[in-house]
């Protein structure tokens, strides 16, 4: 945990999803500082239609590359999700070519008791976690 939702526009190859995947898993380790094994990622892809990322009235330019990443976590310091924010567009630029204005983050904040990885138990409240 934490868990990554990707939606971007279809039409990346296999290759380039894992490279993206791959980048945002790097900047959670160093950002948030979990375990490698604690990677749970979901992709969504859209057909460009169906997608719209504006720029908040902040003269970002995007373009079809555009990816949109929310974040659903356990509370985290705001420098965490600082750094988080800052290597996630250095990997993202640095593996996949993709510009830092086309990354768009949301983080959406959860308790302990939240989340259950399986079997019907909340493991970070039984200790298991």
């Amino acid at each position: 945990m934490p868990l990554l939702r990707f939606d971007f526009v279809e039409g990346r190859t296999d290759a380039e999803l894992q490279a993206l995947l791959d980048a945002a898993h790097r900047a959670m380790l160093a950002a948030f500082k979990v375990p490698v094994g604690d990677r749970y990622q979901l992709v969504h892809e859209h057909p460009a239609s169906r997608m719209i990322v504006e720029d908040t009235g902040l003269g970002i330019a995007r373009t079809k590359r555009v990816v949109f990443l929310q974040v659903t976590t356990r509370p985290r310091p705001q420098t965490q999700k600082q750094e988080f924010y800052r290597l996630l567009v250095a990997e993202l630029e640095k593996s996949c070519g993709i510009s830092p204005s086309d990354v768009v983050v949301s983080m959406v904040t959860n308790a302990d008791e939240d989340w259950s990885f399986g079997h019907g138990r909340a493991q970070f409240l039984t200790g298991e976690l």
